[in-house]
């Protein structure tokens, strides 16, 4: 497994060794031991699933009390996953970085507690897991305007159209007013 620190060096993107042939292929996703000597030392406590269509944009999410470090992946189809540093007092404040993750690149990324996170689909269909390191806490959980300019986060919109989005998504504040970490 490869180990590769992003631009923001506390998000790390994963790449799996993927032994494959006729019959199919095998690939290990996670073992604590090896995360943890690269810099992923934390416990699991939830794991979820989402299937979303072309267009559809689910984030930026996180959650102001009870962080949650997500460790991501695509098994079926491919989006452009995101990562927004929400905590003041880091050299990358208000940075992000992003990567195509999707059934056939296999990457994982680890979006550490203290971040925003957010996911584009970029195919006709994509489901997303992702294991969390604390509890879904809804009366905790913040958003950030997907398109904020302070952020200018780099999109790859299919076709230029705007992306699909909850209610509660359409109407998040921007960066500038946005809860924030110590």
């Amino acid at each position: 497994m490869k180990f590769i620190p992003a631009k923001i060096p506390d998000v790390i993107l994963i790449e799996p060794k993927v032994f494959g042939d006729h019959r199919g292929f095998f690939m290990e996703t996670w073992q604590r031991k090896t995360f943890a000597e690269n810099g992923i030392d934390h416990d699991f406590v939830q794991d979820n699933h989402s299937k979303s269509a072309r267009g559809i944009l689910r984030g930026l999410h996180y959650q102001i009390k009870q962080p949650q470090g997500k460790l991501v992946r695509v098994v079926q189809g491919s989006v452009f996953d995101v990562a927004v540093d929400m905590r003041k007092s880091s050299a990358t404040f208000g940075q992000w970085v992003g990567y195509e993750l999707s059934a056939e690149n296999k990457r994982m990324l680890w979006v550490p507690p203290g971040f925003a996170h957010g996911f584009y689909v970029i195919s006709e269909t994509a489901e997303f897991l992702y294991k969390c390191t604390d509890y879904y806490a809804p009366q905790y959980e913040r958003s950030v305007l997907w398109n904020d300019p302070d952020l200018a986060v780099d999109w790859p919109l299919v076709d230029d159209n705007p992306p699909v989005l909850s209610e509660k998504d359409a109407a998040a504040p921007g960066f500038a007013k946005a809860d924030l970490f110590p």
